[in-house]
């Protein structure tokens, strides 16, 4: 097992215990966490999944990916057994960005999967699956993948299972600090170039959310969120609280919901940054669990009738916006999605059956038979929806001419019957289509599909924009660029009719669309080229920076500043010399301690290349007092 330098791990552990300060994890190189080729035989950093993972995890030269040995996992005798890594146990923090990677067999052919689980506020387990790959009794790479966690998640691992029980091969595995990029403050803020002209708002999901530089970027460019996934039916459903009610009253019509942590990460993250919300979803044929149809409340149980249903989704829209005000009630829910997605693209209803068929089948219209479950949803979201919350009906493809024309039938019926407010244009659009400079929708059929949902007279929102553009193409930045200009410039011309335009996601590699980079911001924070050609041109006022208190205590202790000392990265004191007196005082203040350190001296004392005095600048002194890092590496990012 790799680790850092005995002299530096020893002097970092004196100065954390000294202030009575969190120690955190040692590393080999800067940034990591745990790096092992296993030739030392050591697996001690692994365990077995809790009591009931038979596992045995041991070093084994029977084979391995390099050199001799690698890390064995025998007699799995069920797939999410394997080793597992904890990540608080190693010092990794909330809202920093990791990386692991490892190189895996099994013993015959098998999905393996690297994964995350944590508990949250509410003491549930949650698993995140972060990365996939087949082996067939070979050796094959988890190549280095992202993940964070957030303050509200506790008892946060990874680990590596398999579809079965075959025997488990792991050689050559790293879990390293990713490095972290600050966002460009240089830049306008897209919410204050558009604000003459709407929202700009952006999807995000609670493990997007959790590195701080995610936080940053949008609190700088955007003032609306729509929660990715968290507000679904298949996450807002109780089904162990469903079945506890349904045998103790004997009534099948009262879906029980939870907001679970996940929900509450982003909601709180609006609630402090004064953030408006815009909903999604409440009634939807996907990720709704099947249950939630049957009269059992199983996954192959009979579909109850249309009386049944609509007492069920009156009651389970009442309790979604019941959890809401419940702990909520201060955040600003502007609209809500009350129907996604009911048509198929020549503007019929979907067909009946299970979603999890992956056929886009419906289990509204096998009850219903057709679309007729719409208008109860938006009676029921009216009745319980907060005050001046807007409601809308959403859905893709919504420039082709069927759908476009079945949308503003029901919109327009809705609306006269005072139930609908507006229009949900998704809108994910493609610059590049099969390898070719041919986008699709053209951004004259989308500005032409834009006119008649504006001819309507009812509100728009532009509500899940991306579009993709794969580097197989040639110039395709640059194609992307044009494209979003011209998107852009066709919602600009309907401005008075559209209130928010909502990007979905926030930098490439986070996006459900990764693959073909179909965001304004890649995966360093740092705009793209499509980020400029959407502000050029547009003139607008600047905000104004906040004015600040400073606060009024008496700090225990004050480094000095001096103009006639040298500028030394970490010399927290500004003394002109590095020591462990900077060490200790960094590390008091990077968790709030009271001690003060002058602008001069945060300004040294901040020498990890990341924007924020933590306690990787810490580490990063006591590996310069050791030697570990030179001069030139002080004040730098380190990949």
């Amino acid at each position: 097992m790799k680790s850092l330098n005995k002299a530096a791990a020893a002097l970092m552990s004196g100065v954390l215990a000294l202030q009575g300060l969190p120690q955190i994890g040692s590393t080999a190189a800067d940034g990591d966490i745990l790096v092992t080729d296993f030739e030392d035989s050591d697996v001690s950093a692994f365990s077995k999944r809790g009591e009931t993972d038979t596992s045995v995890i041991a070093a084994s030269s029977e084979d391995s990916h390099s050199g001799k040995t690698c890390m064995s996992v025998t007699e799995r005798s069920e797939g999410w057994n394997g080793p597992s890594v904890t990540l608080t146990s190693l010092g990794c923090e909330p809202g920093v960005q990791y990386v692991a990677s490892a190189w895996v067999k099994m013993k015959w052919y098998n999905t393996v999967r690297l994964s995350m689980q944590y508990t949250d506020e509410e003491g549930e387990q949650h698993y995140d699956n972060l990365f996939s790959i087949n082996s067939d009794n070979s050796w094959v790479e988890i190549p280095e993948t992202k993940f964070s966690f957030s303050e509200d998640m506790k008892d946060v691992s990874i680990y590596i299972e398999g579809n079965d029980k075959a025997d488990m091969w792991v050689d050559d595995f790293t879990l390293k600090k990713a490095p972290e990029y600050p966002i460009q403050e240089d830049i306008p803020g897209l919410k204050d170039v558009y604000a003459d002209y709407f929202k700009i708002g952006c999807a995000v999901t609670a493990r997007e959310l959790a590195p701080n530089s995610a936080k940053a970027l949008i609190n700088k460019h955007f003032n609306s969120i729509t929660l990715g996934n968290e507000l679904k039916p298949e996450n807002m459903l109780d089904l162990k609280a469903t079945l506890a009610y349904l045998e103790e009253s004997g009534d099948n019509t009262v879906p029980k919901v939870k907001l679970n942590g996940a929900a509450r990460t982003i909601l709180n993250f609006c609630k402090k940054n004064d953030i408006p919300v815009r909903g999604h979803v409440l009634v939807w044929y996907s990720q709704t669990p099947y249950w939630f149809f049957t009269e059992d409340y199983t996954s192959d149980g009979t579909l109850v009738d249309k009386d049944t249903m609509n007492k069920r989704m009156e009651n389970y829209i009442k309790g979604v916006f019941e959890a809401l005000e419940k702990d909520y009630s201060d955040v600003n829910f502007y609209a809500w999605d009350v129907v996604n997605e009911a048509f198929l693209d020549g503007g019929d209803p979907r067909l009946p059956g299970k979603y999890e068929a992956n056929n886009g089948s419906s289990a509204w219209t096998a009850i219903y038979g057709d679309n007729s479950f719409i208008e109860p949803a938006f009676k029921y979201a009216r009745e319980y929806a907060p005050k001046g919350c807007k409601l809308y009906y959403n859905d893709f493809n919504e420039y082709i001419g069927g759908k476009t024309d079945a949308m503003i039938k029901l919109a327009t019926d809705l609306h006269e019957k005072g139930l609908l407010d507006g229009i949900g244009c998704q809108s994910h659009l493609n610059v590049t289509n099969n390898d070719t400079a041919e986008p699709f929708p053209s951004p004259g059929l989308y500005k032409s599909a834009l006119a008649k949902f504006a001819e309507t007279g009812l509100d728009i929102q532009i509500t899940e924009l991306d579009a993709t553009a794969t580097n197989s193409v040639a110039n395709w930045d640059k194609l992307q660029a044009q494209y979003y200009s011209e998107i852009m410039d066709a919602i600009v011309t309907y401005k008075d009719s559209i209130s928010a335009v909502v990007f979905w996601g926030t930098t490439d590699d986070q996006s459900w669309r990764k693959e073909a980079t179909p965001l304004l911001f890649d995966e360093k924070y740092q705009a793209k080229s499509c980020f400029d050609s959407i502000i050029d041109g547009i003139e607008y006022t600047a905000p104004q920076p906040k004015q600040t208190e400073p606060k009024q205590t008496e700090p225990e202790q004050t480094a000095t500043s001096s103009s006639d000392v040298p500028f030394i990265y970490g010399d927290a004191d500004c003394n002109g010399d590095l020591d462990v007196t900077d060490a200790v005082l960094i590390a008091r203040f990077s968790v709030g301690d009271n001690v003060n350190i002058s602008d001069a001296g945060q300004l040294r004392a901040d020498c990890d290349g990341v924007k924020g005095i933590t306690s990787f600048d810490v580490l990063r002194v006591v590996k310069r007092i050791v030697d570990l890092v030179t001069d030139e590496q002080m004040g730098k990012v380190i990949e």
